[in-house]
């Protein structure tokens, strides 16, 4: 959608990712009357293709084959995977799937959904595969630690960050539901959300500005500074940082967290129709850079656990 380069799509899972996977496994869902209340409420109808990833003892799958046209679960657990296989032996609409979906080509121009318990440890490389997917899903239900959910959400769910800046020009985060532990088994240690990815019916930054855009936003990030203001003061002026603040509402002393999309999405704007062509070259390559200060740091991280 975005990328014709691999390389490039590489760089920007790292940054979208952090580099790092959360700790957690796989828990499983226990009652089924609450999830045919989250199907029920989502957008998946008859007509729908959907995708489940990691469909573990098949309680999901029992609900989206009630609501969707097929079903295709893609389970990596030998075991069970031949268990999923003979409960649905019947079921015309539900395909069981033993493979990696890492590994596993989605569709390249066909419409299609996703809701999935997905496991915890490959939250990063899922969303990833996702959401740089050539042809993502429409809409994607995904039960996901909170802490991960608010990453990828950022405001008003919490404070933006490189993750959901990167996403949120092509897609809608919402979380939709906060489970109990009780609602899994075993009971996870962590708190756990039901989060809505819907792709925008138009992107709001076109291919063509996708490099800019990621430049622009990576440049802040990796300048030295106690707020954005001292971030941004080689690339706009005392005073048109100063009006832009007043335009949008943030204080001058503001952080990069405190602003919202809709506030960045104006700045840049901004940035590409107002500020000179030697201001915007000095952005140029950012995003590149703070990947490859990502992959030191998750080195680092992996010898320091070693």
């Amino acid at each position: 959608m975005r990328y014709k380069n691999n390389n490039r799509n590489e760089y920007l899972k790292t940054l979208i990712t952090g580099g790092r996977q959360l700790s957690h496994s796989q828990n499983f869902l226990r009652r089924s009357e609450l999830i045919a209340k989250l199907v029920n409420n989502s957008s998946i109808s008859n007509s729908d293709v959907v995708y489940e990833i990691g469909p573990g003892r098949g309680v999901i799958t029992c609900q989206l084959a009630k609501h969707c046209a097929r079903v295709i679960a893609i389970e990596y657990d030998r075991n069970l995977f031949e268990k999923l296989n003979q409960m649905f032996a019947g079921k015309k609409n539900t395909e069981i799937v033993f493979a990696d979906f890492l590994k596993t080509k989605l569709p390249f121009r066909e419409s299609y959904k996703v809701f999935s318990n997905i496991p915890f440890n490959l939250t990063a490389d899922i969303m990833a595969k996702l959401t740089l997917a050539p042809n993502p899903p429409e809409d994607s239900y995904l039960i996901i630690q909170e802490e991960a959910a608010k990453k990828y959400a950022g405001s008003p769910c919490g404070k933006e960050r490189f993750s959901s800046l990167m996403i949120k020009p092509y897609f809608e985060l919402t979380i939709l539901y906060h489970f109990k532990r009780t609602d899994f088994f075993p009971a996870p240690k962590v708190n756990i959300v039901l989060l809505r990815i819907k792709k925008r019916d138009k992107p709001l930054i076109i291919i063509e500005e996708v490099k800019k855009y990621n430049d622009f936003i990576a440049y802040i990030f990796i300048q030295h500074g106690r707020n954005l203001k001292e971030r941004i003061k080689k690339i706009l002026t005392h005073e048109q940082f100063k009006r832009q603040s007043q335009i949008l509402k943030f204080a001058s002393s503001a952080r990069p967290g405190d602003l919202n999309f809709k506030q960045w999405l104006h700045l840049y704007r901004y940035f590409v129709q107002k500020i000179s062509t030697d201001k915007q070259n000095l952005i140029c390559g950012s995003y590149f850079r703070l990947a490859s200060q990502q992959k030191k740091l998750d080195k680092m991280h992996r010898t320091q656990e070693l």
